[in-house]
């Protein structure tokens, strides 16, 4: 028997009646011979893991841009966060792991260099506008691998444009990484924000502390307990109306102090302006492009080329291009 075989009767013996088998994946855009070894989902994780968009999370900015200490958030470790949460939420419910990790690794691939600012300003100047989590889909299905994607499956996909937004996710391996995007944002963010020295643990407050707990830690494992007990045995996932309460006002807390107008926001104008300027002047010189972006322009078109290029970059790239473009040169 191949490995692959036998992890597929253990999903079946093992895994809850809701939960994705990989042998009922609805499959990939394109047919593959199966692997020996590895489950579709096991697949789609190690091409994630892999891909170039990966690497480049590292080098992008999840709240801070440009922080001077070590130990701040950066897209990368916001998704590596998430895929911890996610998998122990799916592990205790007998969800498909494989499949939740996967969803989790490639969540936030099309994210833009200096976080939801750049998002923004994509969003307002290109006329196809912009959604990180589209784009994450577009990166996956067409941008990776020169342009030929992941060819990744159908319930991986899904999971990943629906992290966030109005639709839902068609898996509960999607809802579970849902929510595990938020809990982890909101508790590393406030961390961030307290070593930033722009809120300390005591401004949190205390009807949200009270009940999701005091520290970072504590929220986190109440919040996924909360939602274990609450979604045991359901077709859905779900936490409690109290602790989906608190987590909604302790969001909004967040926002009003620290994602809008705080000290780690004082960069941001910087950085909108710096990747609004970059894609007016790749509009106008195509020529700079790379050659592959180049070639793309053919089939993709001109703004769509260059709406790529932009949201791929990291954030020391787009400075490293803006400083070509736009402050001279030592001789």
């Amino acid at each position: 028997m191949h490995f692959r075989e036998y992890f597929e009767d253990m999903e079946e013996k093992l895994l809850s009646e809701f939960a994705t088998l990989s042998k009922d994946s609805k499959g990939r855009e394109r047919e593959e011979k199966q692997c020996d070894i590895r489950t579709v989902f096991q697949r789609d994780r190690d091409r994630i893991i892999y891909s170039k968009a990966f690497r480049r999370l590292k080098h992008k900015t999840q709240v801070f841009i440009s922080p001077e200490g070590d130990h701040y958030r950066t897209r990368l470790t916001h998704t590596l966060e998430v895929s911890q949460i996610a998998r122990t939420i799916a592990r205790c419910l007998r969800l498909n792991e494989d499949l939740t990790e996967a969803i989790a690794l490639g969540h936030d691939l099309g994210h833009t260099p200096f976080g939801h600012a750049g998002e923004r300003v994509l969003n307002r100047i290109s006329s196809f506008g912009f959604k990180h989590n589209e784009q994450s889909v577009r990166v996956v299905e067409v941008l990776e691998k020169d342009r030929k994607g992941l060819n990744l499956t159908w319930e991986v996909r899904d999971g990943i444009r629906c992290h966030t937004g109005q639709e839902m996710p068609s898996t509960l391996e999607g809802q579970v990484v849902r929510f595990a995007d938020k809990i982890a944002y909101i508790n590393h963010d406030i961390e961030d924000a307290i070593r930033g020295g722009i809120i300390k643990e005591e401004d949190l407050p205390k009807e949200c502390t009270e009940v999701l707990g005091k520290t970072s830690s504590l929220r986190i494992n109440n919040m996924i307990t909360n939602i274990i007990i609450n979604s045991y045995d359901k077709n859905f996932i779900c936490m409690s109306p109290e602790f989906q309460k608190c987590s909604k006002l302790l969001r909004d807390y967040m926002f009003e102090n620290v994602y809008i107008g705080s000290i780690a926001k004082k960069e941001e104008s910087k950085a909108e302006l710096m990747i609004e300027e970059l894609f007016i002047y790749l509009m106008k010189n195509p020529h700079l492009l790379p050659e592959d972006s180049q070639k793309a322009i053919e089939t993709e078109g001109l703004e769509r080329t260059v709406l790529d290029y932009v949201a791929g970059m990291s954030d020391r790239y787009a400075v490293k291009i803006f400083q070509q473009i736009y402050i001279p040169a030592p001789w």
